[in-house]
């Protein structure tokens, strides 16, 4: 008789597995699911910041609309120039901005010209008053000009029928900034994709509530609450859950129902309730994996419904580096977004760290400049995944690769900032 092995489920427990996803491999099955949600709405401009574009945005119009001045000076034909000797203008008016002069200046003239001001007819060419000689209404040059000095363009900034903004776009203050330019009071922006997101376990207790006998208090739902309010989605937080089946499967039906990605901590790990398991494959389409990474190695994916599925690990930092690296990406697809890859920067390394190869580690550390301004990165101590602390003193990940070793003192090592995520 053949003895028949099945796969062990993922395990917080484990040591490397060599079947593991690795990091860009989970990204990549995640990414290859997750599709932008359908709708949209038309905003008032000011609320369109931080939504995501739900179509391109057209330019009604040139900016600048006329050719103005980029310094404060004298506006003059640029065929002036090539007379010889040091020219001299006679000045016959001014142009400001809001009230442009309304002649044409001809050869041998001149007009004060502020800056954005409307450069007049038969003039091409500002010269900076700092290098003119002004007597009386004649102005002498005093420093070399060329033609077309210090004049803007129509339609040097953006061309009518220009796209301004593309769809797909996470609206930012440079961009309203650039909307109103174009006179434009509303835009179209994406629904924004619901989130609910709860914690399983009867260990765990909500804030306000008593301890009891082995019981701690939540706090990857806050943790999970203040990353999503960096993104563009409405939150649904439903508490924390009981080990027990009939609440299981009421929260994971109400989620399912309500919202575009349903987010759990916990319950994903060999050990842990049975029924939670049951419920997620009974409910939906769920994938449990290992991942080639420390910390947060077991994670769950899926759909329940019309929503996408994530199962991260309880411990709270695990929680933390698995949101930012699959979730935070899925989310971005959701909204519409393309999903940008994490920047990452070259430090040198103050600590010596342990690092185990055959896994990609995350470790939690404080990026700065040393004296001579070099960037460099320290540890924040201990790295277990329970250790939150170590989270909140931190402000980038030190990302060290699959197949390395430990890190000695002064090397380089590859870090991801936090600002941002956090």
């Amino acid at each position: 008789m053949t003895e028949t092995r099945t796969q062990p489920a993922p395990s917080c427990m484990d040591e490397f597995d060599p079947h593991s996803q690795t990091v860009e491999q989970a990204l990549a099955n995640i990414q290859a699911l997750c599709r932008p949600v359908t709708g949209s709405e038309r905003v008032l401009l000011r609320d369109a910041l931080n939504r995501v574009l739900a179509r391109d945005v057209l330019a009604a119009l040139d900016v600048p609309p006329e050719r103005n001045a980029a310094m404060d000076g004298y506006a003059f034909a640029g065929s002036d120039l090539g007379t010889g000797g040091e020219p001299r203008f006679r000045v016959v008016g001014q142009s400001l901005a809001g009230h442009p002069y309304p002649g044409t200046v001809r050869s041998g003239e001149c007009v004060r010209i502020m800056t954005g001001a409307v450069v007049p007819e038969g003039a091409d060419t500002v010269v900076m008053q700092e290098r003119v000689s002004v007597e009386g209404d004649q102005v002498t040059l005093l420093a070399d000009t060329q033609a077309g000095d210090n004049v803007r363009l129509p339609g040097q900034d953006v061309k009518r029928g220009d796209v301004v903004l593309a769809a797909g776009r996470r609206v930012n203050a440079a961009d309203l900034g650039l909307l109103a330019s174009q006179g434009i009071a509303e835009v179209d922006v994406r629904r924004r994709p619901v989130v609910a997101y709860f914690s399983t376990g009867d260990e765990l207790c909500g804030i306000g509530q008593p301890l009891g006998p082995g019981q701690i208090y939540d706090s990857n739902r806050h943790t999970l609450y203040a990353l999503l309010r960096r993104l563009d989605v409405e939150i649904r937080d439903l508490g924390v859950i009981p080990d027990q089946p009939e609440a299981i499967l009421q929260a994971f039906q109400e989620a399912r129902d309500m919202a575009d990605m349903v987010i759990t901590t916990g319950g994903v790990s060999v050990g842990d309730a049975d029924f939670v398991k049951q419920t997620l494959e009974n409910l939906g389409r769920i994938d449990f994996w290992k991942i080639a990474m420390k910390p947060g190695r077991p994670l769950a994916f899926g759909s329940l419904g019309k929503a996408v599925f994530f199962g991260l690990p309880g411990n709270p930092v695990s929680t933390m580096a698995t949101f930012i690296l699959f979730v935070r990406p899925a989310l971005q697809q959701l909204m519409g977004m393309a999903p940008a890859a994490p920047l990452t920067v070259r430090a040198r390394c103050e600590n010596r760290l342990r690092k185990v190869p055959g896994r990609t580690d995350y470790q939690r550390g404080i990026l700065s400049r040393d004296a001579h301004g070099e960037l460099v990165v320290g540890t924040t101590g201990l790295q277990g995944s329970h250790v939150l602390s170590s989270m909140s003193r931190a402000n980038a990940f030190i990302v060290i690769p699959r197949e390395a070793g430990d890190v000695e003192a002064g090397e380089m090592v590859e870090v991801m900032p936090l600002e941002g995520h956090l």
